[in-house]
């Protein structure tokens, strides 16, 4: 390793410390601010309730006894009469018959056919001895096979950076499940255990999945720093428009739950792990795009490297902000098809409402990142590769 890259790497690693360092005075104001934990949010409405002693079987469509509509309250509801196999558990080889419909509504798609495995629920406390009912198709197996052709896929045409790839993707979910989640759910910060987690994703995935070099290594240090300016902008846009995390079905369900969770921080963690995924593809293209036209012409200064790597790198950004929103859109389109049929709100109060705001900060805070993440990879990758001259 060079005397110069020695000493990129200190600066650079002072850069992004300095960004990580400055979040403490922003999260000790944060800590200050009401409204944050589940027990200041609103009791649940009447009638909802988290599922709990409920024991869970697979069982086999044997046959279909009988279908068709039943009045319920005068009104023709769709039902199944279905007898089943159970095939795991403490009932496997159990013949049951289960009344798939009925009181409870269900659609043409949750009818079964014989054949098909299901999931079966029995409530361990029900009043009705033996009852059970069907929840969903079983998919697993499918899923399965969806997953075996993505690896297939990632093989055949990665070859070794494939094989190392997937190995990066395996230990950030790793991370995610052995570490980030359980030290939430133990009562930690989930804003500062989702970014300590982050970090250790970013070093390890990246390095895993592209290699233990130069390139990776500025690749990382610009994603240092385009993280800590990140998670600068997700406490500024969030606190900023006063957000708290409730926004979603999913956060309006964990209020009930027996741990005490912070959702705003749960809202923040989940911004830097999403921004997380995009940041280092930015980094390591134009870091590898810089280091080409480095390779093209050795003779190029810092100046002309920077440049010529930016003005790539503004076509990146394009696309990729682009990207970045129809992502967004698509993981929350049945959520933003509810909102607009909201006839009988104003626009306005739509989209002051929690989850329009959630959605915008996570986009914005997402593509901000991705546009710094730019220069400053660029930055980086001439300032290593390019001349100490003046350049022509």
């Amino acid at each position: 390793m060079t005397r110069h890259f020695r000493k990129f790497l200190a600066v650079a690693f002072f850069v992004s410390a300095f960004f990580i360092v400055g979040l403490l005075p922003v999260l000790a104001h944060a800590s200050e601010e009401p409204g944050m934990a589940i027990e200041d949010l609103p009791p649940a409405p009447s009638g909802i309730a988290l599922e709990q002693g409920v024991n869970f079987y697979r069982a086999k469509v044997l046959a279909i006894l009988s279908e068709g509509k039943k009045p319920i309250d005068g009104v023709p509801m769709d039902y199944q009469e279905v007898r089943l196999e159970i095939l795991n558990g403490d009932e496997q080889g159990k013949t049951v018959v289960v009344d798939h419909g009925g009181p409870f509504a269900i659609e043409e798609y949750q009818r079964v056919r014989v054949g098909e495995t299901v999931i079966l629920a029995k409530p361990t406390s029900s009043l009705k001895p033996d009852f059970y009912y069907i929840t969903d198709k079983y998919r697993t197996p499918r899923m399965v096979w969806v997953i075996v052709f993505f690896v297939a896929l990632a093989v055949f045409f990665g070859r070794k950076r494939g094989v190392t790839s997937l190995l990066g993707m395996l230990f950030s979910v790793a991370i995610i499940f052995l570490f980030i989640i359980p030290r939430i759910l133990a009562g930690g910060d989930p804003f500062l255990i989702s970014l300590v987690g982050s970090l250790v994703i970013l070093v390890i995935s990246l390095y895993l999945s592209h290699g233990f070099n130069r390139r990776t290594s500025i690749a990382l240090l610009s994603t240092l720093a385009a993280l800590g300016l990140a998670a600068i902008l997700d406490l500024a846009f969030v606190f900023l428009t006063r957000l708290h995390g409730i926004g979603t079905e999913e956060a309006f369900y964990l209020q009930f739950g027996s741990v005490n969770l912070n959702l705003r921080g749960l809202l923040l963690g989940g911004i830097i792990i999403g921004v997380l995924g995009v940041l280092d593809d930015v980094t390591t293209t134009q870091v590898a795009t810089v280091e080409e036209i480095h390779t093209a012409n050795t003779a190029l200064s810092f100046q002309k490297l920077f440049q010529k790597g930016l003005s790539v790198g503004r076509e990146h950004i394009a696309s990729l902000v682009n990207t970045l929103v129809l992502a967004y859109v698509g993981a929350s389109f049945p959520l933003l098809l509810l909102a607009t049929t909201q006839k009988a709100q104003p626009a306005w109060l739509i989209f002051n409402s929690n989850f329009i705001g959630e959605e915008i900060v996570r986009t914005l805070v997402g593509s901000s990142a991705l546009i710094l993440a730019v220069p400053i990879s660029t930055i980086f990758a001439a300032y290593f590769y390019g001349q100490r001259g003046r350049g022509y």
